[in-house]
């Protein structure tokens, strides 16, 4: 039994309403359940109702057991002074409020709808399956699981824009210095995104707008931030870097790097982190106002025309420093754009928009409904369960659902969860 299945039921009055009790005999008439409150002090706020024909309105806390109000030490907190129901499953114990008074206790385990005992029983009691659901899931009501959906993929954006809002403050609202840093992590994939986010952060944006024009300086800057230049080559380019690196360590006083190990195992060679550096040098190089032309772009063709990009003339022959390699160009893949467009350049836009005082939805979920679907374990198995992941929309949406909803129990906050729970009156 959760909480938030009694929130549930609360909420709804999935119970028999007719003759309420209080634990003492005290007859309920409930008028309005109250307001949901999702931060800190008692489960509903304003509910109205009758106890012994005396009308009260306040706060309403919910509990598995009346106990639980001790287990979280509520009595010590003025914040629970105003409940004026106590909701419980099961009653174990009497509570006392500071002034001595008994807390008025509604008990639940005898009066909710069996059907819906039964509804959440055969949802999150039973074990062994990836989600609660999985059984049902390809029978939801298709409307009802479009506009969940949407709102997931909304949802998850809201969770990125946290991290550009605190990005936006430490560069002191410099959008293209956050997208420079968003895009180095993104450039990094998983492997080395962590590594390439400190080698964003160790320098200011200023010095690497100061350094557009001059893309060896560029590469320099990047790969000597990145901890890349501390070895001992005797490659000509290796060298040109090295000498340019220590120029500009000396000009801008560059602190010394303390980022984490660049990885080149377990990565194709086009995935390797001297590639993508040299990629992110040109991509700067080339476009001086990146943010400018991704915020201001249409289409997905825009965006793709401006990532067209590949790493620099040395890189054309090598993967790594001194061992060369058959040429290739080593543009960036339109596969990899699209990682780039859901995870910084989408999430981005969404923020900037709303920092404009714009409604972001519309544009935003445009670009993403044209986009192919992401392919990981997590998009493969819900395919099975139905084939309904068609756009990068679905799959960040299902990715959402995923982990902040299935794995986390959370099928009463969850709109497939309330439509597998609805059952008749009896």
């Amino acid at each position: 039994m959760q909480e938030a299945f009694l929130h549930y039921i609360w909420q709804f009055k999935k119970f028999d309403t007719a003759s309420l009790q209080t634990t003492r005999g005290e007859a309920i008439i409930l008028r309005n359940t109250g307001y949901p409150n999702t931060h800190g002090g008692p489960d509903f706020f304003n509910a109205q109702l009758e106890i012994d024909g005396i009308t009260w309105v306040g706060n309403v806390e919910i509990h598995i057991k009346s106990s639980d109000w001790y287990v979280h030490s509520h009595e010590m907190d003025s914040a629970y002074d105003n409940v004026i129901l106590h909701v419980v499953y099961e009653h174990d114990t009497e509570v006392f409020i500071k002034n001595n008074a008994v807390v008025p206790t509604l008990v639940l385990k005898d009066i909710i709808h069996t059907n819906l005992l039964r509804n959440y029983e055969k949802l999150l009691v039973s074990s062994h399956k990836w989600i609660n659901c999985e059984s049902d899931f390809a029978n939801i009501d298709e409307f009802l699981m479009n506009n969940w959906l949407e709102r997931l993929y909304i949802e998850r954006l809201e969770r990125k824009a946290i991290v550009i809002d605190d990005l936006l403050k430490a560069t002191k609202n410099d959008w293209e210095a956050v997208l420079f840093t968003l895009l180095a992590k993104n450039f990094g994939l998983k492997i080395n995104g962590e590594a390439f986010l400190m080698m964003a952060k160790s320098f200011k944006f200023s010095i690497l707008r100061k350094l557009q024009s001059q893309p060896l300086q560029l590469e320099a800057l990047l790969f000597g931030q990145a901890g890349v230049l501390d070895k001992d080559h005797e490659d000509a380019y290796y060298v040109s870097l090295v000498k340019e690196y220590q120029f500009l360590k000396q000009k801008f006083n560059l602190p010394a790097t303390n980022v984490i190990p660049l990885q080149f195992f377990r990565l194709r060679p086009p995935n390797f982190p001297t590639i993508r550096l040299s990629q992110l040098a040109m991509l700067y190089h080339q476009h001086p106002n990146v943010f400018t032309k991704v915020m201001t772009a249409e289409t997905l063709e825009d965006i793709y025309r401006l990532f067209s990009i590949g790493a620099s003339e040395y890189w054309v022959t090598h993967y790594t420093f001194s061992k060369t390699s058959k040429a290739s160009s080593k543009m960036l893949t339109k596969n990899f754009i699209d990682l780039l467009l859901i995870n910084t350049l989408l999430p981005l836009k969404f923020s900037y928009l709303k920092f404009q005082g714009k409604q972001p939805t519309e544009s935003v979920l445009n670009f993403a409904q044209s986009l192919n679907s992401e392919k990981n374990n997590i998009i493969t198995s819900y395919n099975k369960l139905k084939p309904i992941s068609k756009s990068a929309l679905i799959s960040q949406a299902l990715l959402q659902l995923k982990t902040e909803y299935c794995e986390k129990n959370n099928c009463m906050h969850c709109a497939i969860g309330h439509s597998l729970m609805k059952t008749e009156e009896q």
